[in-house]
């Protein structure tokens, strides 16, 4: 006599379609931990590689004043990755 589950005999014919679906596998913490500890080391690194970049440019150019400049760029740049970087970790977990 044939299961009435297509044709098949099997031990989980009590089962439903919705109980032997897999469940989306649980966030790693340590995922999270290196996503946000990324962000904070972001703006810093940032702005001191504007500011090196800048006080090697004073010193090619022999001026005093592009070290500011980079490290203002340096600053800009840093945050706008980070809000680039919080804006796509907030579409991943909805």
């Amino acid at each position: 006599m044939r299961s009435p589950t297509c044709g098949f005999a099997n031990s989980h014919s009590h089962l439903d379609y919705n109980s032997r679906m897999t469940k989306p596998p649980a966030k790693d913490p340590l995922v999270s931990l290196a996503r946000y500890s990324e962000m904070g080391f972001i703006i810093p690194a940032a702005v001191l590689l504007g500011f090196f970049l800048g006080k090697l440019a004073d010193y090619w150019l022999h001026t005093k004043w592009l070290y500011l400049v980079g490290l203002l760029f340096g600053a800009v740049v840093g945050f706008w990755q980070v809000i680039v970087m919080a804006m796509a970790a907030f579409k991943k977990d909805e």
